[in-house]
């Protein structure tokens, strides 16, 4: 004789303990999701007084796993294109020094996320995020406006750029790296404005920083070549940057791999 068949069991068909539980949970569950979307709600809505009362409370519970970088009704996209670039200063065993040409580092990042389904949070955020808490923890001379943050982001941008550099390049031991941004807005379509101007690139170069020895070996690929760094003379250790220039020449986005870097920052195919 075959199993008999009969209608399949629910939650009618429980005891009463087994009923309270299952109303227990449900109800748990779902005090915890609105509990969670209305703190949500209130970190990502505009400043208002509820969210100004409560806001060291929302601030616990959003950071960091909740994070969320978007304001609801309020949206304010980027409206410039910022790619964080670098070069090192390579001391070679004869005794002699090299500067590397500009290595445009964001737009490696860039390039290995493109046709990538999963990329790395690393990838996305990492210099994005170092180079903004850099900027916000210093004024336009490079001066630290915070005494904690300001010598944390100096350092957390530093081994960044170091880690990407390695260092060991080009035969020769890395001594001194330097950062720049090359901020460009974003052009206006031309179907809207007539006779729209083409956006211009300006630059913050940042001085010379002196190598840890805290990097772990890696190695950037050198700039591809033809591509020729910029003619600026690096400050001695110790000093001030000269002011950031506004205009330049943009350097390679996609550094060509086997490439070596001379000391006119010139590439030359090895």
């Amino acid at each position: 004789m075959g199993p008999t068949e009969g209608p399949p069991p629910n939650v009618a068909g429980l005891s009463l303990p087994g009923r309270i539980a299952v109303a227990v949970v449900v109800g748990a569950v779902a005090v915890g999701a609105l509990f969670h979307l209305g703190m949500v709600f209130l970190y990502v809505a505009p400043s208002n007084t509820l969210s100004k009362e409560h806001a060291a409370a929302v601030n616990d519970y959003i950071y960091p796993e909740f994070e969320q970088n978007w304001k609801l009704f309020a949206p304010d996209p980027l409206q410039q294109n910022v790619h964080i670039q670098a070069r090192a200063e390579v001391s070679r065993p004869d005794g002699g020094t090299g500067t590397t040409g500009w290595v445009d580092l964001t737009g490696m990042d860039i390039a290995a996320m493109r046709h990538d389904p999963v990329p790395s949070h690393a990838q996305q955020n990492e210099l994005r995020r170092a180079w903004g808490y850099y900027t916000d923890t210093h004024d336009a001379q490079e001066q630290p406006t915070n005494a904690v943050g300001g010598d944390l982001s100096r350092t957390y941008l530093q081994r960044i750029i170091q880690s990407r550099f390695g260092t060991k390049l080009n035969g020769g031991t890395v001594v001194r790296v330097q950062a720049r941004a090359a901020t460009t807005p974003v052009g206006q379509p031309t179907w809207s404005v007539s006779g729209a101007a083409t956006p211009t690139t300006e630059y913050r170069t940042l001085p010379w920083w002196v190598v840890d020895g805290t990097a772990a070996p890696a190695a950037v690929p050198a700039p591809d070549p033809g591509t020729t760094a910029p003619a600026t003379t690096a400050p001695v250790p110790g000093t001030t940057a000269p002011a950031p220039s506004t205009t330049g020449p943009a350097p390679s986005t996609a550094p060509a791999p086997g490439a070596t870097v001379t000391s006119s920052g010139r590439g030359a195919s090895s």
